[in-house]
């Protein structure tokens, strides 16, 4: 039977870890490693499976699978899993973005998950890069701003953004004592040094 595969993008824009100050007496939470706003699916060809090292099209329709060489490859999958993204492994580091993918039987109406795919674009700005203010991930090198209580979000570190910076993240650490005497704050990170120390800039 014929499978669709139908493509959402996950917009980093409004990516949100949990801080807390590195004055106050509130206890770290876990911060959100992903993306927080997602747009709606988009239907895409037969058989768009996006492995580990093809590449796609960005349009306004969606995204599709298309050769490397093509001056039309807008991005490279840098890595292919299947399941849930909750449970699943994270995606490298420097992704700039991630597809959830579906699968749709001929006639159906209900898209079925087919796992995930973390792409990064093929020419700069990469937001996924340590300062570049997006990706799935806040991570080393990161810049970010206070938003609602006790939340910050990523934005440019070289002031691109539609917020300035207000701190940067300069030390991935296991625990608050590892981190530096000029930590302003404390950014939840992924992985196994899960402290960002961050210092006002």
């Amino acid at each position: 039977m014929p499978i669709r595969r139908t493509v959402a993008l996950l917009a980093p824009l409004a990516l949100v870890a949990v801080v807390s100050l590195a004055t106050g007496c509130r206890s770290p939470s876990d911060a959100s490693s992903r993306p927080t706003t997602s747009a709606s699916p988009v239907r895409q060809v037969d058989g768009v499976t996006l492995n580990a090292g093809e590449c796609s099209t960005r349009s306004r329709t969606g995204f599709t699978e298309i050769g490397c060489t093509s001056e039309r490859a807008y991005a490279r999958v840098l890595a292919r899993h299947h399941g849930e993204r909750g449970g699943g492994p994270r995606c490298p580091e420097v992704t700039d973005f991630v597809l959830d993918l579906t699968k749709r039987a001929a006639g159906s109406v209900v898209a079925d998950p087919d796992g995930y795919a973390c792409l990064r674009t093929l020419v700069p700005p990469h937001p996924g890069d340590p300062g570049g203010g997006g990706g799935p991930y806040t991570i080393l090198g990161d810049c970010v701003y206070r938003a609602e209580k006790g939340r910050v979000r990523e934005t440019p570190c070289d002031g691109s953004g539609e917020r300035r910076p207000q701190f940067r993240i300069v030390k991935a650490a296991g625990k608050r004592a590892e981190c530096p005497k000029s930590t302003a704050l404390y950014v939840t990170l992924p992985g196994s040094a899960p402290v960002g120390c961050a210092r006002r800039v």
